[in-house]
């Protein structure tokens, strides 16, 4: 039974009022970055307005890509993609029929004709049906047809993870499905300005790619964003806060919550943390994680998706075989739990600030 001292505990959490930076719903905090001088002038964005200006300027540059999907002609759910047939035309960005196989399985023919092909499944819970093109096809396509053929220029959009009210079929995180298979890139940004520097790295990369996009971002995530063309590398990690005992890792949304809990750790226990974004997860960057926990002795890995197989245990196995030796404690996993995503409950199902704080107590203790 739920106690009256656990209820007021996460009454605040629930309640709490709309701000400029955090969402009513919302496990966390979001603090606007400042984008690189070299990426040059800068117009205010939230997260969806920046993927509309990836797209914007892919299309502007390559005359062969097209945009295709579920109802996004006119801007989709989201609105990711509005204005972008008024401009480019109704032959380069239409609606598709709603069928995820056929949306994916129709881009990898696009791409594999020489086309550059930007597909949007509304929600990543629904890219299920499409699987099977994704993992059997489009991955294994270069690699069946001993590189004759290829559907490299195939991208995949998708919005992914919590939104505070989405329950079991609009909140899920099945990254992991995808990781697992080799030919796949699969890439999800924190922010802004990370969104359109992946995206467009995701466009014109030579693999086909899945880009996940942090739903409960898409407003709620505003940032001084490059007007021009940037790419960010793919595969290669970022580390957003330098620190000497505690690793923390995460990607998307997590990311805004390690930070927080980073603040909070030194300031409540003095403990100084690393935070670490992967922004890919297929492939990972071992290395710079690695680096990290060579430095600090201790890791925590954090993401939504359930804990069973979720990418966390990739990295704290990998990690652990690497790193045996400068190892303080065992590494810790704090992510969703092996349930289907609940609705009323969903404050007890999320990684939230408080979990990762106790795991780096017991991390600093072990």
């Amino acid at each position: 039974m739920i106690t009256k001292n656990l209820i007021s505990r996460l009454r605040p959490a629930l309640v709490r009022p709309t701000t400029s930076i955090r969402h009513a719903s919302a496990h966390f905090t979001y603090v606007p970055e400042v984008a690189r001088e070299e990426y040059g002038p800068t117009s205010k964005r939230n997260l969806f307005q920046s993927i509309n200006n990836a797209m914007d300027v892919a299309l502007g540059s390559d005359r062969t890509a097209v945009i295709f999907g579920e109802d996004v002609a006119f801007g989709g759910v989201f609105r990711a993609t509005v204005n972008l047939q008024e401009k480019y035309g109704k032959d380069r960005v239409f609606n598709t029929p709603l069928c995820e196989q056929g949306i994916v399985g129709f881009g990898i023919g696009v791409a594999v004709a020489g086309s550059t092909a930007i597909a949007e499944v509304q929600f990543a819970d629904y890219i299920y049906p499409a699987f099977d093109q994704l993992v059997n096809e489009a991955a294994k396509y270069r690699y069946r047809s001993g590189n004759q053929f290829n559907c490299g220029a195939l991208t995949v959009r998708t919005p992914y993870g919590a939104v505070g009210h989405g329950a079991l079929y609009h909140s899920q995180s099945p990254e992991a499905y995808f990781a697992h298979t080799a030919g796949l890139k699969v890439v999800i940004p924190r922010g802004p300005i990370q969104a359109k520097g992946l995206l467009l790295s995701c466009i014109r990369d030579k693999n086909p790619c899945i880009f996940f996009e942090p739903k409960i971002l898409y407003r709620s995530a505003v940032e001084e964003v490059p007007n021009g063309d940037y790419e960010i590398p793919l595969g290669k990690a970022e580390i957003l806060r330098q620190g000497t005992d505690v690793t923390l890792v995460g990607y998307g949304t997590q990311i805004h919550v390690l930070k927080e809990v980073a603040d909070m750790a030194q300031e409540k226990l003095g403990v100084s943390c690393e935070v670490i974004d992967l922004q890919t997860i297929s492939p990972w960057d071992a290395e710079t994680v690695c680096n990290s926990v060579t430095k600090t002795g201790r890791l925590l890995v954090s993401h939504e998706a359930p804990i069973t197989n979720g990418f966390a245990a990739e990295i704290a196995s990998y990690v652990q075989k690497e790193c045996f030796l400068n190892l303080e404690a065992p590494v810790e996993r704090v992510c969703g739990w092996d349930t289907p995503f609940p609705h009323s409950l969903e404050p007890f199902y999320m990684p939230n600030k408080w979990r990762c704080f106790d795991a780096i107590k017991r991390l600093m203790s072990f």
